[in-house]
């Protein structure tokens, strides 16, 4: 029986996310970022469209590689200004029932005992339906901003991000039992105090003795994204992640991916469908395949390749105002930064990418970043997107866009029908929380790490 196909939106609490220069464009609104009726219309849209999640990308610091300045990034809206993500959720949850939302959140500068509190008031907000993208963060300037000299090492990185995991799951898992909470009025008891627990942890990195603020919500640990590639963070994904998120050009190579992660999983005592997989594209959508094309050109002459070489000089961690445009990109394969290794990867080492000079790559980045772009009809669209589902073994997409609001309401009204009568996508949504809706169960499964939390407990 073919897999019903998942769906994310991607986007970021910015005017330019991955598509430089497209906000000068006379249709889109993105310039409306930071309004409540902004996110909520899109909220709206996509539960229409009945997608799982609006998934919200992060950064912290400024793209300042790129000629060793902000400039670029600041003259192009390059994911500056930024907004925090967090603060968008609880107007899209009252406005919505079912969607979900995967927030990016740096935990490198972030303390957990206050971050598990965040997270668990969304959650109980939600009503269940947050997720946490896990990230450790890739610009100095963040760090710098922290009052860091720079960032840690890239694998030190995820060695931190490993002792913050277990602090989180100690908080969310092992400090409420499930019976704590009794609200017994004639008493005049709220919480049984002997089924609360202080948690202790003096790992390498954290340490706490506390009590987790908060009763549990609905999930109790939020459903749990993650998207590192690298060696280290496919380590790292395949013990904590319940999501992964690819970006890539090369269905060969996404294929290589899904199949590795999948062993790691077992390898990490978990199952290999304890995983959903999401690739990225980016749709362009027309009445028919020679609208879609003229739609998407029209679409490349707003393109900024200023803005898309400032962030993927922030992304690489080289900065490519050192080099002639005309420059073969393998050339930089050779390279090795503490920023996102897989970004120099993917762009530089792997087959399949759709360019060969510094010059294509930005032109190709320009719209929807490093993500195949999808172009034709409804049916066109959907076709390509099983097809890769196919090939891959991804359970999904995150769906980039070049316009706002238009690429999504183009795929809600044309790609999403052709899905359905495909028999690929669901015609409704499944009652409970997000974990639920992809996985049967609101509760990380027995086999994650996070259970060791509550090995002690009747939760």
């Amino acid at each position: 029986m073919s897999r019903e196909i998942l769906l994310n939106a991607f986007h970021m609490n910015c005017i330019g996310h991955q598509s430089h220069g497209l906000w000068t464009h006379p249709r889109d609104t993105a310039r409306h970022y930071n309004t409540l009726s902004y996110w909520c219309d899109l909220a709206k849209t996509l539960e229409r469209g009945l997608f799982d999640g609006l998934f919200l990308a992060d950064v912290l610091g400024v793209y300042d590689v790129y000629g060793n300045s902000p400039d670029a990034a600041l003259r192009n809206a390059t994911q500056v200004p930024v907004n925090d993500p967090l603060m968008l959720v609880p107007a899209m949850a009252m406005v919505t029932e079912h969607l979900g939302f995967g927030v990016t959140c740096t935990l490198s500068y972030e303390p957990p005992y206050t971050f598990a509190r965040r997270m668990t008031t969304l959650d109980h907000l939600t009503n269940g339906r947050i997720g946490w993208n896990i990230v450790t963060g890739y610009l100095n300037s963040a760090a710098q901003g922290m009052g860091q000299q720079g960032q840690e090492s890239h694998d030190r990185r995820y060695e931190m991000a490993e002792d913050y995991m277990q602090v989180v799951y100690k908080l969310w898992e092992g400090s409420w039992e499930d019976g704590a909470v009794v609200e017994d009025r004639s008493a005049g008891i709220f919480a049984d105090p002997a089924k609360v627990h202080r948690v202790h942890h003096d790992g390498p990195f954290y340490q706490l003795d506390a009590m987790h603020l908060c009763e549990p919500s609905p999930q109790r640990t939020p459903l749990l994204y993650q998207a590192g590639a690298s060696p280290k963070g496919r380590e790292f994904a395949a013990r904590n992640a319940e999501c992964l998120f690819i970006a890539a050009t090369s269905p060969e190579w996404i294929k290589g991916y899904v199949a590795d992660m999948r062993t790691r999983a077992v390898a990490a005592g978990r199952r290999p469908d304890d995983l959903k997989i999401f690739a990225i594209c980016t749709p362009v959508v027309g009445a028919t395949k020679a609208e879609a094309e003229a739609k998407l050109a029209d679409y490349r002459c707003y393109v900024r390749t200023e803005g898309a070489l400032a962030q993927l000089s922030g992304a690489m961690g080289v900065n490519l105002a050192d080099y002639d445009l005309d420059t073969p990109v393998s050339a930089l394969g050779n390279l090795e930064t503490d920023a996102t290794q897989t970004a120099l990867e993917t762009l530089a080492r792997a087959s399949g990418n759709p360019y060969s000079t510094i010059r294509q790559m930005a032109e190709f980045a320009g719209i929807g970043g490093r993500t195949p772009i999808f172009t034709g009809t409804g049916a066109d669209v959907a076709e390509e997107i099983i097809s890769w589902v196919d090939r891959t073994g991804v359970d999904g997409f995150n769906l980039a866009y070049a316009v706002m609001p238009e690429t999504f309401e183009d795929f809600v009204n044309h790609v999403v029908p052709e899905l359905q009568t495909r028999g690929r996508y669901k015609t409704a949504y499944t009652p409970g929380p997000l974990r639920t809706k992809l996985f049967g169960r609101a509760r990380l499964a027995d086999n994650h790490p996070a259970a060791a939390a509550r090995t002690s407990l009747k939760i």
